[in-house]
């Protein structure tokens, strides 16, 4: 969650109080408070919260050239739902200009900035990893749009304005598989740029696959031009180009089912993904949303290789409540029915602040819940690790 004077200063920012300078040293002491209180319950990974991003996905489109009608809500838009006892549904429209509308080109790095800062802070302290996440390169197929937008086109002999209909990405590339080979090449580069500057644990965020389950997403996703077991090859296929750029790191996976202001997008088991998705990524570490009923059952670990960990994201983030050791416990005993204990952890199901919108919870809500994590790893594992 961001503290309130970093969300403060981003308010001063935008609206001219505020110069980039200053707003930088706000950002650096959000930073160091966050990393301070993952130090101080033991978490043995830290990241910096993402805490310098307006979304864990966005910053592709801050770090490239290329793209129009990005806002907050192109990152946010579709129908979320939050349960009898949330603070209700909430639908947020795809923005009409919404699109890659010329070439990516990368104009800074994405994420490396935010690793030196990070390792600065932490020093040689042996007991930490810093861990840094990117999207994958196939959630950004969102940007790629193959209707036409309704636009305005000045007659040029009679001055007057009339309606046109422009193609808002095919004239950058005619195809989705063209678009995502840029956007790969700028995550090869990141992630290559991070290996070389010490860093030793990459995660791709991949929200994208289980809305897939969902028939709406899957029609949305098909209309790119993919049918859904392209998705689940030919996507799964750019991540491993990713994942392959950045060795020797290592690799988490996360999968969940959407995470904003205590809200979420589908529900429904890893059934149907598991096994393309499970057996086919490169990545060593499997972060999978396990926190409620809408997960599903333990069932589809047992498709999970023998050199793939699994990491239970048991503790959920979007409302205050601290779930017990013994809670806790029970869950990881039922998923080691699947697979074995020496290949499971446990976490958060996502971020606590997915953007800087942030759920419905406290900083201190935060706090006990890393807490309750790394006293049930003691407890179970015999230790964090």
């Amino acid at each position: 969650m961001r503290p309130s004077y970093l969300l403060e200063a981003r308010a001063a920012r935008e609206d001219g109080r505020l110069g980039p300078a200053a707003f930088k040293a706000v950002e650096d002491q959000a930073v160091k408070e966050v990393l301070a209180l993952q130090r101080d319950v033991g978490c043995p990974v830290v990241t910096d919260g993402e805490l310098r991003r307006d979304s864990f996905q966005s910053e592709l489109s801050a770090a490239a050239d290329g793209f129009a009608g990005v806002d907050m809500d192109a990152w946010l838009w579709g129908e979320w739902h939050s349960g009898a006892e949330g603070p209700g549904d909430l639908t947020v429209k795809r923005p009409e200009a919404l699109g890659v509308v010329a070439p990516v080109r990368a104009r800074r790095r994405l994420a490396a900035e935010e690793f030196t800062f990070t390792r600065a802070v932490l020093g040689d302290d042996p007991d930490r990893v810093a861990k840094v996440t990117l999207p994958s390169p196939s959630l950004f197929a969102n940007l790629w749009s193959p209707a036409e937008h309704a636009g305005e086109r000045r007659n040029a002999v009679h001055g007057r304005a009339a309606e046109a209909k422009t193609e808002l990405s095919r004239g950058a590339y005619p195809t989705l598989d063209a678009f995502l080979a840029d956007v790969v090449g700028v995550l090869q580069d990141e992630v290559r740029e991070l290996v070389r500057l010490g860093c030793t644990y990459i995660q791709l965020d991949a929200p994208h696959y289980p809305l897939l389950i969902d028939p709406h997403w899957q029609a949305f996703y098909e209309a790119r031009g993919w049918p859904l077991e392209r998705w689940l090859s030919y996507g799964v296929e750019l991540d491993n180009a990713v994942i392959d750029a950045g060795r020797p790191a290592t690799f988490g996976f996360h999968l969940c089912r959407g995470n904003q202001r205590s809200r979420w997008l589908v529900a429904g088991g890893y059934d149907a993904i598991a096994g393309p998705i499970f057996g086919g990524v490169h990545a060593d570490r499997l972060l999978l949303e396990y926190d409620d009923e809408r997960s599903g059952s333990f069932d589809p670990l047992r498709l999970v290789p023998d050199d793939k960990w699994v990491v239970l994201g048991l503790v959920t983030t979007k409302t205050p409540r601290v779930e017990t050791e013994a809670d806790l416990e029970r869950r990881v005993g039922d998923a080691s029915r699947w697979i074995g204990r020496d290949r499971l952890a446990i976490s958060p199901q996502c971020g606590f602040a997915t953007s800087y919108l942030g759920n419905a919870i406290s900083i201190e809500d935060e706090r006990r819940k890393l807490a309750v994590l790394v006293r049930t790893a003691e407890r179970v594992f015999g230790g964090v690790r």
